[in-house]
This record gives C-alpha cells, structure tokens and sequence, in this order.
C-alpha cells in the first residue's frame, strides 16, 4: 500500500461517514450524559426512606391476620404511608433549599410514590374490604383497586412530563391532586374509622360496619381527582425564615402544642381533617379572594397570576 491509499483511508477513517467518526460521537455522547447525571446524596436519601415506608407498609398488608378484628399490621402499614409522606415532603424540600433539583432526583421520586402512594392504598383498601365485600366476583375488587393504581401512574407520568418541559423541575401549581396527598386521606381516614370503632363511636367495629364502604368510593373519587385539572398548591415558596403574622404563628403554636400534648388522639382528627381541607380548596379556590389567596399559599401577586401547574 502507498503513502496515497494510507492517506485516503485516514481520511475516510475521520470523515463523518467513515466507521470511526460514530465511535468517537458516541463516546463523546456518554461522556456528557455522565457529566449531566447528578445525584444527590440528602435528597435521594429522603426519596429512599420514602421507598422503604411503601415497602414496610406493603408487606404488613401481606402479613395481616384479620381474624377476630386483629388490625395490629394494617395500623402498622397505615402509620408507614404517613411516614413515607413526610419523606416525600422533605426529599423535594431539601433539594431546593440546597439548589439540587435534577431529573435524577424526579425520576427516583416517582417511582417511589407510586409504590408508597399508589400500590399501597390500593392494596390496602382491597386487604380490609374489597376482598370481602367482593368476594363471589373477586375481580370486581381488583378492577376498582387497580382504578387508583394506574390512575396515579398517570399523574405522576404527567408530572413529569410538564416539569421537564419547563425545564424547572417543577410550577407553582400541581395539575391534578398529588399522589401523596391521596395516600394520605386513604390511610387517615382508615385509621380514623378504625379508632372510632374501637372506642364505640360506630354501631360496630371496623370489620363489620357499613362505614369502611366509604373507602372504596373515596378511593374512586381520588383516583379522577389525580388525572383531573384542578390546580393545587405546592407551597413550594413557603419559607420556614419568613416572618408570619401574629394569628399564623399562634394557631401553629397551638396546633404543635395539642398534639405534643394529646399526641395520638389530636393526630387521629387532624390528619383527615388536613388533607380533606387540601382536597376541597382546591374545588373553591378560584373563587377566593386574592388576599385570602396570598395569605395561604405563602405567594405574591405575581405567582398568583402564573399559569405554570405540573
């Protein structure tokens, strides 16, 4: 071979069609897409504690002996889901006080919640009293159960896709009612009707009265709420620095002080109470003056007036 063919296969070597031009691009490729890969260590760790929540609770559901009214691991599973969502809260929290939001960090989130979130309520609802109540046709209870599951599948998938197309991880506004907060009402209102059965308030305990069919229809009910396009706040700009008004800082002292003092009880009422109030406002807060607006949500005029909701 001459020095002319040798040169002619360099150059065909490093043009774009030759064969090592695509190597080195995707090289170059991957390179970058580690380069962009952030994970970080606070953060992610919430998100694992919060994935660790929804596997405790699931395998409680699992273990659950219902015989003779023993609730002891749905209760056990009830309080992990309400773990699991404070996890949530601080995972998000923490990495936007530090600037460490990335798409790493959503994706991780995601798939968390929807074990937490999604496959937990489910197959709780369905464990205490869908099986029973269809027990001849067992498939209708899978079919409801899964309405939630895949309905929040949705939501979390829409999440997504409208926080990457900001390219801000994320508005001021949740387009539907968030995952978490759905998880929540379910697990608070079990526990709370379970409570009131034990301690008489209903006409029967909790597997025998007519009010655990409430769960199902309110499972339903969360489950079009999820992929609905009521607008929710984030208070993502609620900052904990701030200075607060007199009347703010004297119901979170006294709210902080009940449940310090009655501890499971105060719980019990104010956790459904929560998460019911969070649901309705969503259905008037177009109607509410901007004023009240601003003093909820912790937001100016100005991300009042946005129209950025994932």
């Amino acid at each position: 071979m001459d020095l002319k063919e040798r040169t002619g296969e360099t150059r065909r070597a490093s043009e774009p069609g030759g064969k090592a031009a695509p190597e080195t691009a995707n090289r170059a490729e991957t390179c970058q897409t580690d380069a962009k890969l952030k994970i970080y260590f606070l953060p992610n760790l919430m998100t694992a504690g919060n994935l660790f929540c929804g596997f405790v609770a699931l395998t409680k559901i699992v273990q659950a002996d219902l015989t003779d009214n023993n609730f002891t691991d749905i209760r056990v599973a009830l309080l992990f889901i309400l773990l699991a969502c404070i996890f949530d809260l601080f995972d998000g929290r923490l990495a936007r006080m530090g600037g460490q939001e990335s798409p790493f960090g959503r994706e991780f989130d995601s798939l968390a919640d929807i074990i937490s979130f999604g496959v937990a309520p489910a197959f709780l609802v369905h464990r205490i009293v869908l099986r029973d109540v269809f027990a001849p046709l067992p498939q209708v209870g899978w079919f409801i159960a899964s309405i939630y599951l895949v309905c929040g599948a949705w939501r979390l998938a829409r999440f997504n896709c409208l926080a990457a197309q900001a390219g801000t991880g994320g508005g001021k506004d949740f387009l539907g009612f968030p995952i978490p907060a759905a998880a929540g009402m379910v697990a608070s209102l079990t526990w709370l009707l379970m409570w009131m059965g034990d301690h008489g308030w209903l006409d029967e305990r909790f597997n025998k009265t007519p009010w655990r069919f409430a769960l199902p229809i309110i499972l339903v009910f969360l489950s079009l709420m999820m992929v609905s396009e009521v607008k929710y706040p984030t208070f993502k700009t609620f900052d904990l620095k701030a200075t607060r008004t007199f009347t703010k800082t004297l119901v979170a002292v006294l709210l902080i002080g009940s449940i310090v003092i009655f501890q499971e009880k105060m719980l019990i009422l104010v956790l459904p109470l929560f998460f019911t109030a969070y649901l309705i406002y969503g259905f008037i807060r177009p109607h509410v003056s901007r004023r009240i607006r601003r003093e909820i949500e912790d937001r100016d005029d100005d991300d009042l007036d946005d129209d950025d909701a994932v």
